[in-house]
């Protein structure tokens, strides 16, 4: 791990880190809402064309931004892009898939399922940022995940399209936190050029892909354009998708890349609760529901463990406490 990124992650008050995750949290609920409610209830045929019309409002605001020098950062030019590589591609990696399963789940089983995200999370900053972590961490960490096998072991609705998206979905999140992580660390780009040329670098090959596979077509043939309801919860989704990236990037400035995928397993819970009683497409059980509880009780216990405690998940101060995943590294590789 660079020193930079260990810096930043220990230096910032616990009222930023604490409000940074609270903001993730608020935002990654509502969008998942809009997005039910734009590819379920109205039956929008291209989670493809949604996740460019977000693309294209992160462009456009942080563009216009700029401009107006509310926000800064740098100029395009050819080293932008080796910066960046490869957030790009592991962003709309997980921007597709992360539609396709919400499309494709229900609302339970979408948030369920998710939380294998924060174990891939774990393993990948071991292994990029060179990270430890205290054993109590990685305890709440497996009781997040047994709680989502539990819950998913009672899938009544076995999908597997779907099951292979949403854990498509989980390794692209946890490399896409993590390499944020990275680059806000090393690169020099800021949270605003991480996000603005994210975007920009892939929204052409994105609409080209969706024309070439007629995706397109199916988007702007839906019958729905003229529903003025549609519209609006179309274009709050467009919105609420940069608030979205917006939000996973300052919660991972402030905090780990674990901590935020972590935030947001807590969040995924409170709206499987929710799902439970709205949507109309969850088949309870006692099985899924108990799963629920116990990734609520090891989310929650993660959450105070790290926000009530001066070290960071991932710092070296736990002396015998901590329990190391490491992995050995060639000492000519810089990571």
């Amino acid at each position: 791990m660079s020193a930079e990124v260990c810096k930043e992650t220990t230096e910032h008050p616990r009222l930023l880190k604490l409000s940074s995750a609270l903001f993730y949290a608020g935002s990654s609920f509502l969008i998942t809402m809009v997005n039910k409610t734009v590819l379920t209830s109205f039956k929008f045929p291209s989670y493809l064309f949604l996740g460019i019309g977000q693309m294209i409002t992160t462009i456009v605001v942080l563009y216009l931004a700029k401009k107006n020098n509310t926000v800064k950062f740098p100029d395009f030019d050819r080293s932008v892009v080796l910066k960046i590589f490869p957030l790009p591609l592991l962003y709309v990696g997980n921007h597709v898939t992360g539609l396709a399963s919400t499309k494709k789940l229900s609302l339970p089983m979408f948030t369920v399922l998710r939380k294998f995200t924060i174990l891939m999370t774990m393993i990948l900053e071991a292994y990029l940022l060179r990270k430890t972590f205290p054993r109590r961490i990685i305890f709440s960490v497996v009781t997040i995940v047994f709680g989502a096998m539990v819950a998913a072991s009672s899938d009544l609705a076995f999908d597997m399209e779907a099951y292979t998206f949403i854990l498509l979905n989980d390794a692209f999140t946890a490399a896409t936190g993590v390499y944020t992580k990275k680059k806000l660390g090393d690169q020099g780009l800021g949270k605003y050029g991480v996000l603005f040329y994210n975007s920009l670098l892939i929204v052409i090959p994105t609409l080209l892909a969706s024309a070439f596979t007629g995706d397109l077509h199916k988007a702007l043939s839906f019958e729905n354009w003229s529903n003025v309801i549609f519209i609006f919860c179309f274009l709050l989704s467009c919105f609420m998708g940069f608030v979205l990236m917006y939000s996973i990037v300052l919660c991972s400035y402030y905090n780990s890349a674990l901590t935020t995928t972590v935030v947001g397993a807590i969040k995924n819970v409170a709206v499987a609760y929710i799902g439970i009683f709205v949507g109309g497409d969850y088949l309870f059980s006692w099985t899924n529901f108990l799963g629920l509880s116990i990734c609520m009780s090891g989310g929650l216990v993660y959450s105070y463990l790290t926000f009530n405690s001066s070290q960071t998940p991932g710092n070296n101060a736990e002396g015998t406490q901590e329990q190391k995943i490491l992995i050995t590294e060639d000492p000519s590789r810089k990571v």
